[in-house]
């Protein structure tokens, strides 16, 4: 049972939580801020036209252009993150670009910005972790080769 255990251990350790570190990291920060901003109310106020919905197994997103209300700032091909139930292609809706990679967000607002705070907090949690069982690791190795560790208090 320790055997199967141990293997398990070891993959989580060094596989899963860089993974998860890495994953949470990348696409939850990037995006971590212009979605704060939205549920905020900042960003450029605009429209986004709905011009093609992708839908995989768990959730559908919107794909379509966006028009800053001013007239200033066009982005194609983007997601309108948030998007109102009922969105069909051709329809409008109120958006705010707030400088996300990949998309717009919903003016009339949604779960997105918890999302990517969830996301980056286990990215946070996981490096965290990982370095703290690496740093264990190597001073556990030392004392039993009798090399003092680093990073330890000198007496």
């Amino acid at each position: 049972m320790d055997k199967i255990s141990g293997w398990r251990t070891k993959i989580f350790v060094w596989i899963g939580l860089p993974a998860i570190a890495f994953i949470g990291l990348m696409l939850g920060a990037t995006d971590l801020g212009p979605a704060w901003q939205a549920k905020g109310g900042s960003g450029t106020p605009g429209t986004f036209t709905a011009v093609d919905e992708e839908c995989s197994r768990r959730n559908c997103e919107w794909h379509g252009d966006f028009v800053a209300t001013d007239g200033g700032a066009r982005r194609t091909e983007v997601i309108l993150y948030d998007a109102p139930d009922g969105l069909a292609q051709g329809d409008t809706a109120p958006a705010r670009d707030t400088g996300a990679r990949k998309g717009v967000f919903s003016t009339t607002g949604g779960s997105t910005w918890l999302l990517l705070t969830g996301m980056t907090l286990a990215g946070v949690v996981a490096a965290v972790a990982w370095a703290v069982i690496v740093v264990r690791m190597v001073r556990r190795r030392r004392q039993a080769a009798g090399t003092p560790a680093p990073f330890a208090p000198s007496h």
